[in-house]
């Protein structure tokens, strides 16, 4: 195992937590975090605690009226219409008390993870906490209160003045990131989602290119709904190592959301933790190409926190520290630890268990689309090359 990767942890990530029955529950973090423990391949002098990030990062994107009413909303003090016109207060965003002080720890996360690759103190980091990819720079969305990639990014500019590739694999599109970097040059985003004909936000087309400046740094590659592990794979790989090639970045910034799995109650694709284990091992090896070796990673969406969540995000740590061969089962001791705090079944191998994977009876046909969809958004670099 190589020992050139940190974990941003701590228990107080879990205070962002809007209500009990809410999907986004960090709770997932600790589950993986224990997981990583049990096999013992995460070692306490790897573990760094978060910071809070300051008013004056939180600037770099968000509005200051905005950040203003959070902390008013956080202690009650921000009136009902009020918090409307900030996305507060919502089915997806519900107000929950010190949620200024939680996100700005989430944040916080984030900006240690960049500052601890981009000073040379490691190559790889990994914030699990992070990846709150909908929100705005003044309004919060699809569960984002702050946005803490888009203001990482930010952050990776106006302090070590690098060129950033952003990909983004979540299920649902990366649409606030893609916006604030959207006449952007120097950030090149790439977003692999499901279509948002089904599914929140509703954005990530393929002729979404970007502008001014920033035009043709925007790439997006919608996937019809039940698309598989193999054409996923494929349409992921394939774009990753071209548009690279194509950008030539300084670091690798990674949103790991594992809600295309199909178990995940939120979406509709249908791959397995066998695409998990490989989505990482590819910006891996692209970040070595291009980056030195530079590669920050954060979690994302993800709701079946407890037979998908936990092996999806313990993949990429086990990739940073470059863990081979990974074991079939799960440690026995973090199965007896978690069995009894949920009423599923909780998984005893790394893989998943065929006879429970779905058969798609349109597997050739959303392939193809697929195909179609990669090749239109790789066009103008294909054709430019």
């Amino acid at each position: 195992m190589k020992n050139d990767s940190i974990f941003i942890y701590s228990e107080e990530l879990l205070s962002y937590k809007f209500h009990p029955h809410h999907p986004f529950n960090q709770l997932r973090i600790k589950i993986t975090y224990d997981l990583l423990m049990k096999m013992n391949v995460l070692q306490n002098h790897q573990i760094i605690a978060p910071r809070k990030a300051s008013d004056t990062e939180l600037q770099l994107f968000l509005d200051p009226g905005y950040i203003h009413a959070v902390k008013l909303a956080s202690h009650g003090e921000l009136s009902k219409e009020q918090c409307e016109n900030y996305g507060l207060g919502t089915e997806d965003t519900p107000i929950f008390s010190y949620m200024h002080e939680a996100s700005s720890l989430l944040v916080g996360g984030t900006l240690t993870a960049v500052d601890y690759v981009m000073s040379g103190q490691a190559l790889h980091s990994l914030h699990l906490g992070g990846g709150l990819h909908h929100g705005f720079n003044g309004k919060a969305a699809g569960f984002c209160i702050y946005n803490d990639s888009a203001i990482a990014l930010k952050y990776l500019l106006e302090k070590y003045r690098v060129r950033v590739l952003y990909v983004d694999t979540d299920a649902h599109h990366g649409d606030g990131v893609q916006w604030a970097f959207y006449d952007d040059p120097n950030v090149c985003t790439l977003s692999i989602h499901e279509t948002g004909r089904y599914l929140f936000p509703g954005t990530g087309n393929v002729n979404e290119r970007g502008e001014g400046a920033g035009y043709g740094y925007t790439f997006n590659i919608p996937l019809d709904a039940y698309t598989e592990d193999e054409s996923f794979l494929y349409t992921y790989q394939t774009a990753l190592e071209e548009i690279a090639a194509f950008f030539k970045p300084d670091v690798i910034f990674s949103v790991n959301g594992v809600d295309a799995h199909f178990l995940d109650p939120l979406t509709h694709l249908s791959t397995t933790v066998r695409l998990f284990r490989e989505i990482p091992k590819i910006a891996h090896q692209i970040a070595h190409q291009y980056c030195n070796g530079r590669w920050i990673a954060v979690g994302g969406g993800g709701y079946d926190i407890w037979r998908v969540v936990p092996r999806a995000w313990s993949y990429i740590w086990m990739e940073m520290i470059e863990l081979d061969p990974i074991p079939k089962t799960l440690p026995k001791e973090w199965i007896h630890n978690w069995r009894n705090h949920t009423t599923v079944p909780l998984p005893q191998e790394w893989d998943d268990q065929k006879h429970l994977i779905p058969l798609i009876p349109r597997k050739e046909e959303i392939t193809q689309k697929n195909m179609m969809t990669l090749n239109q958004t790789l066009y103008s670099i294909r054709n430019n090359s």
